[in-house]
């Protein structure tokens, strides 16, 4: 197996484990570090319709991905779909009280985007557009952290843009013949770290 292909299972995987500490905070539960202790800690609310809008688009972007010619980098996406459907049924009980303008924005704009890639049957614009539509949630997700930064929860994303930046390890071509591989690789850790970083300086009150 070549070496991209073991960065690009190994960063798959630590986006699917990223979702157990996230899972665990949305009870208000956490893993004390360096023993299997379960504690109680602050309750996550997430952003109903980031995770809704995500899980909708994962499944999308999955094919997409695959069929414009990604393989090595495909686990990162394969996890997107399996977590974000977990975390999205569960926002429905324990997710952020309401729907904002803006989130009905965000959802419109990702119900759009799927329509658009339906039209044009590729799956190269099809994965761009979901991208577009992947963003929406991401910009509700960034307010959330700004407003609410104790009720994200930070060591899950810590493991997201860790895994993202694994995967970038995963692409085999950085050429313009494979620009909807590298794409995809860049715009994970190109929003993972911010809203890493905002969760950091708002819990320090910047």
């Amino acid at each position: 197996m070549p070496d991209a292909a073991y960065f690009g299972i190994a960063a798959g995987f630590l986006n699917l484990v990223a979702f157990v500490p996230y899972i665990l905070s949305i009870f208000g539960r956490r893993f004390r570090w360096g023993t299997s202790i379960i504690e109680r800690t602050t309750r996550t609310a997430p952003n109903r319709e980031s995770w809704l809008n995500w899980a909708f688009v994962g499944a999308v972007v999955l094919p997409a991905y695959s069929l414009s010619g990604a393989q090595e980098t495909a686990w990162v996406a394969a996890a997107l779909v399996v977590g974000p459907c977990v975390v999205a049924v569960l926002s429905l009980k324990y997710g952020e009280d309401g729907w904002s303008a803006f989130d009905q924005a965000c959802l419109a704009g990702a119900f759009m985007s799927m329509l658009m890639w339906a039209l044009t049957g590729s799956s190269v614009v099809g994965l761009l557009f979901a991208l577009a539509a992947d963003a929406c949630g991401v910009a509700a997700t960034m307010r959330h952290a700004y407003r609410q930064p104790r009720k994200e929860n930070g060591t899950a994303w810590v493991l997201f843009l860790l895994g993202d930046a694994i995967n970038l390890l995963a692409v085999p071509d950085w050429s313009w013949a494979s620009a909807p591989v590298w794409i995809y690789a860049l715009y994970m850790i190109g929003h993972t770290g911010p809203i890493v970083l905002i969760i950091w300086l708002r819990r320090k009150g910047v």
